[in-house]
């Protein structure tokens, strides 16, 4: 069943003020290179930005823009704006000028934390604003001198269960991301189902992510969740790379590691994967894009750490399909999360047969009010209880899922259905393919050919050998019809605002 929390409800408390209640104020609740912070620090600090908030004149129900680093700053002006009953709108801390613009017309923030890092971008942009008040340069000596004055006492607004908490993005692969707004019964919702449920997250668990905690995949595991049970999360500001992240795995000792397929990829790639320290890991988590056998089996082979893929979106906030611990499938999505119900439907929203392919609806206690501003998208993707992904997957006869990709990725070719991820996974079998997109590329006939975009292991000898090597290794393994038959080598891939491969683009270049 869904999580019912009380109708005044606000995940401030839950996940932070109940930890002092319980008696866990002392407990580390996050750490970072410079040291620890207790939740009674957190939550100290917490009050003071929430302070600064109510002194600035921002009321419930209005928009609060973190573009932060990941670090103390992030979590505690995060419980700050939730306190006072605000939305956290959270931004990537290295969006450039257009990109910032867009989101501060589209949000209407009213207020927003940044650091000397974003500062100029959104003071560039500020003077075009309607709605922004005004900025907190976090690591300004000025705000660090008020956050001192500041009292470290605040009540929580007595928000509705079913008030906006966060507002998350989706999209942006052929248009401006639009927000999900999601509730605050929504976040508690999973993480009772899911990171208590599957992920069995307790107080001894300390995690680390390698996407940043303005993405809500990483919101959730690597901070929320371990929140929710006096768990503990690691932190560092700077951009994951395979020796930053090894480093601070030997360094932190995270016990669950908040992973996603590309760093999979890279951590497998690099020279001295076999000599790093991995021990302390009980699982790790994959999402964010469909993790390939391929890479699935390498992992297992390399590290032996237990990895769990796992299906959810913004509009359901997080995880509802998911391996378990002990129970790990590679090249699947696992089984339903306890709390959440999943169809597989036709065109009409007719249930599939096991083992067909079809659109995913889902439905659950974490389900979004909607899009912001976007009705016609709202309408046709939220139907009642249910919410209708634009993703589409298999399901076997014990109740296995299996994704088969995004709706618009997927391929008529000659007639017939085509899953990139497919091809995908069978091109990473070769020895020459680091990794690759594959995507529908409409030719001067207008029939729709697959081509593939491969990061090659090393610069080829013959690029026009190896493409056609390639080829044939596809035609060998798969239906023929499958093979790409165009071969593009690239030296990285194009990403979305949200580290997703930007598979529109990658169709604009290859037209």
């Amino acid at each position: 069943m869904p999580f019912q929390p009380p109708t005044r409800f606000n995940i401030a408390h839950y996940f932070l003020d109940a930890r002092l209640e319980e008696g866990r104020g002392d407990r580390p609740a996050i750490l970072t290179e410079e040291g620890a912070l207790t939740y009674a620090q957190v939550q100290e600090r917490s009050n003071r930005y929430a302070n600064v908030l109510r002194d600035m004149g921002i009321e419930a129900e209005r928009r609060v823009i973190i573009s932060l680093e990941d670090g103390p700053e992030f979590v505690c002006a995060l419980f700050g704006i939730l306190r006072v009953g605000a939305v956290v709108v959270m931004l990537n801390p290295h969006l450039k000028r257009d990109e910032v613009e867009y989101f501060l017309n589209y949000t209407r923030a009213a207020f927003a934390f940044v650091d000397s890092t974003s500062r100029k971008v959104f003071e560039h942009a500020e003077p075009m604003m309607q709605h922004l008040r005004a900025l907190a340069v976090v690591d300004d000596s000025e705000f660090v001198a008020r956050m001192e004055r500041e009292s470290p006492e605040q009540e929580n607004y007595p928000t509705h269960r079913d008030d906006a908490a966060i507002w998350l993005f989706s999209g942006g692969t052929t248009g401006q991301p639009k927000a999900v707004l999601q509730t605050h019964r929504s976040f508690a919702n999973t993480t009772e189902c899911y990171g208590k449920g599957v992920l069995g997250m307790s107080e001894h668990d300390i995690t680390l992510s390698v996407p940043k905690l303005y993405f809500g995949y990483a919101t959730g595991t690597n901070l929320l969740f371990p929140f929710a049970v006096g768990g503990t999360s690691a932190l560092w500001p700077e951009r994951c790379t395979t020796d930053a992240l090894f480093d601070r795995i030997e360094r932190f000792r995270p016990t669950v590691l908040v992973n996603v397929p590309t760093m999979v990829n890279h951590m497998l790639a690099d020279p001295d994967a076999g000599k790093r320290d991995l021990s302390s890991l009980r699982l790790a988590t994959s999402a964010g894009e469909a993790l390939p056998e391929e890479l699935h089996r390498r992992w297992n082979e390399a590290f032996g750490v237990e990895l769990l893929d796992g299906l959810g979106t913004a509009e359901m906030w997080h995880i509802f399909i998911s391996n378990r611990p002990g129970d790990v499938r590679p090249g699947t999505l696992g089984t339903v999360v306890p709390g959440f119900e999943v169809r597989v439907c036709d065109d009409e929203g007719r249930e599939v047969p096991d083992g067909e392919v079809g659109w995913l609806w889902v439905r659950g206690g974490s389900r979004a009010i909607g899009y912001w501003q976007q009705m016609e998208k709202t309408q046709e993707a939220f139907r009642g209880e249910w919410y209708v992904s634009g993703d589409m997957v298999s399901r076997d006869a014990e109740g296995c899922f299996t994704y088969a990709g995004r709706g618009d990725d997927m391929l008529k070719v000659s007639g017939k259905w085509l899953s990139p991820k497919e091809v995908e996974n069978c091109l990473l079998e070769h020895l020459s393919v680091r990794e690759v997109a594959v995507v529908g590329v409409t030719d001067e006939s207008g029939l729709t050919k697959p081509h593939a975009f491969v990061l090659p292991e090393g610069p080829p000898d013959d690029s026009t050998a190896l493409a056609e090597e390639l080829k044939a290794f596809v035609k060998a393994r798969l239906d023929p019809y499958k093979y790409p038959r165009v071969i593009h080598f690239l030296d990285d891939l194009p990403r979305t605002h949200l580290g997703k491969v930007d598979r529109a683009r990658l169709r604009r270049e290859a037209s």
